[in-house]
């Protein structure tokens, strides 16, 4: 009995010891506890919604249905992580929950900053209860991923077919056993465009096996035809693609009872009276039927809006005629307009007479995980010696030193950014610089990236750490950055650094030393696209020589809020 009691003593003790024990913080999912933007919510809460319902650059989205869930990829050019998964269970809340390419193809050329090179309009299609990625590389050809689950692992790609040119695929399993490719073509590579290709593949999809047929040519009434999807409804092949141009084209939908065509054309929508212009190019999801009625079709497509980039619109659907009608079509001529509110999807609720919590992407960071937030992308392939954040409650970006003939931050690698999340919003960050003192000109701060440039940051020098406030007009151009001192700051103490953006993407930035009261730095900016995105915002650390070790700056928080009322 005695021995009884002692082992029993013993793994209670072991109990104890272990319950004891500090562990460290779990990353939050979405699905624990979903993120609700400070600056926009497309749900209104009240069974409508508004557009877009995301509000960033998700350029060239694609969507599919796989059972009660949605899954959405867009372009990431050379953005990494690239091709960006977003889940919905209504088509109007979304959260980011992977992304589907870790480093990009080939290597060794995109570990440089590759402007509007990289991963172009993407599809993504649910097949064999499998998920597959087809997207385009201009000027290396199409490539495929794959994974059983949408949040990953996926497949390293594989090259189904290389040449330059090439670009926004779509996949097609024909209910005769055939596979088919579509894509368009990019005339800076081809030198030719505004033509659509159909080509087949083998059953594994994973290589084209012919040269293909052209099937359309937009040269006459559609010029710049591109971003073709394509599906089959009632004995008809669908290709779904914008035309016109990406600011002022149109929808449009062929058909054709044979997949090389002849194919009848109709524009299903176009901006009309809307605010919407565009638009452009999307994709057509289905829903489940709810309580006995028939499911409802909805279209996800792009608006670009400049220097906020290419935000996405959920539009209704109908079809009529075996043809189908996009948006809002007042006068039943066939042809729709985008809608800003409309009625959500009828979708079943996580149970009855309730609907799917309020959801939005990641925007804020309190790098409280092992790695920065699903929301932030390299400008480049990364390496593992630009950051860490080992679950200590911050993110600590060592410099690094930039590319020898680099004029500015334009083609700098380890820029961490994220998209513009609205028209209005504030962004303020709390960091602590340590600088090396055997280096100088080691800069880590603030930036508003795209062809023209701000930053707000911490530079060492011989005398000690200056907060300089930076502007680089025609960045990608090699100009110049301009700097200006703005104060003396102590190295190893806490800074706040602050941009206020408001309508027409004009930023003014601030900084504090106490987190209550920011002084105003330099005239407000005006912000720029990138090249085919948006203007960005986000975080770096670097330097310009190399020695055997390195400074690095420590990001408590990157938080993203409304504007204050005082704020103009």
């Amino acid at each position: 009995m005695n021995s009884v009691r002692i082992i029993s003593l013993f793994f209670l003790s072991i109990v104890s010891a272990v319950a004891q024990t500090p562990r460290p913080k779990p990353a939050s999912t979405e699905a624990e506890t979903p993120y609700v933007s400070k600056v926009w919510v497309a749900d209104l809460g009240n069974g409508t919604y508004k557009n877009p319902v995301l509000n960033a650059d998700y350029s060239d989205p694609d969507a599919c249905r796989a059972g009660d869930d949605y899954y959405l990829v867009a372009s990431s050019f050379d953005a990494i992580p690239g091709l960006p998964i977003l889940h919905s269970k209504d088509l109007v809340n979304w959260s980011i929950i992977g992304h589907a390419l870790k480093r990009q193809p080939p290597f060794e050329h995109f570990e440089k900053t590759q402007h509007g090179n990289g991963v172009w309009a993407p599809a993504i299609r649910y097949h064999n209860k499998e998920f597959y990625i087809y997207y385009p590389d201009p000027d290396f050809g199409i490539y495929l991923t794959k994974a059983a689950n949408p949040a990953g692992p996926w497949s390293e790609p594989v090259l189904v077919e290389g040449g330059k040119g090439l670009i926004d695929p779509c996949p097609l399993w024909d209910d005769n056993g055939q596979v088919y490719l579509i894509h368009g073509w990019a005339g800076s590579r081809a030198g030719i465009k505004s033509i659509l290709t159909v080509k087949k593949l083998n059953g594994e999809g994973t290589k084209v096996l012919d040269e293909g047929v052209i099937v359309y040519d937009g040269h006459e009434t559609d010029p710049t035809i591109e971003g073709p999807k394509i599906y089959k409804r009632n004995g008809f092949y669908y290709i779904f693609a914008p035309a016109g141009g990406v600011p002022t084209g149109w929808q449009l939908v062929l058909r054709s009872k044979e997949i090389y065509g002849p194919y009848e054309r109709k524009v299903v929508m176009d901006q009309g009276k809307s605010s919407i212009n565009g638009p452009h190019q999307g994709a057509w999801v289905d829903t489940k039927p709810v309580n006995g009625k028939p499911g409802e079709d909805w279209f996800l497509h792009f608006q670009d809006k400049e220097a906020y980039g290419r935000v996405v619109h959920l539009q209704p659907m109908k079809w009529v005629n075996d043809w189908p009608v996009i948006g809002i079509d007042a006068d039943g001529d066939g042809k729709g307009e985008p809608v800003l509110t409309y009625k959500k999807p009828a979708i079943a609720g996580p149970s009855p007479g309730k609907e799917f919590p309020i959801s939005t992407p990641v925007e804020s960071d309190e790098f409280s995980s092992t790695m920065p937030g699903r929301q932030w992308q390299w400008q480049a392939n990364p390496k593992g010696i630009w950051h860490t954040t080992s679950n200590q409650g911050f993110l600590r970006l060592y410099s690094y030193k930039a590319p020898e003939d680099i004029k500015n931050n334009w083609e700098v690698p380890n820029l961490l950014l994220q998209k513009f999340p609205a028209e209005r919003f504030m962004v303020t960050t709390k960091l602590i610089f340590k600088p090396n003192p055997k280096l100088e000109n080691e800069r880590t701060g603030l930036i508003i990236m795209g062809l023209s440039y701000a930053n707000l940051v911490l530079k060492s020098s011989k005398d000690g750490v200056n907060l300089v406030y930076g502007v680089c007009k025609k960045a990608s151009e090699g100009k110049p950055e301009v700097e200006t001192v703005i104060a003396k700051m102590n190295a190893g103490s806490p800074v706040y650094l602050r941009v206020v953006v408001t309508e027409g993407a004009r930023c003014q930035f601030s900084y504090s030393l106490d987190g209550q009261n920011f002084t105003k730095t330099g005239d407000p900016f005006q912000a720029e696209v990138g090249r085919w995105i948006g203007a960005k915002m986000g975080i770096f650390c670097t330097r310009t020589t190399q020695i055997n070790d390195s400074g690095y700056a420590d990001f408590d928080w990157f938080r993203v809020e409304s504007v204050p009322s005082e704020n103009p």
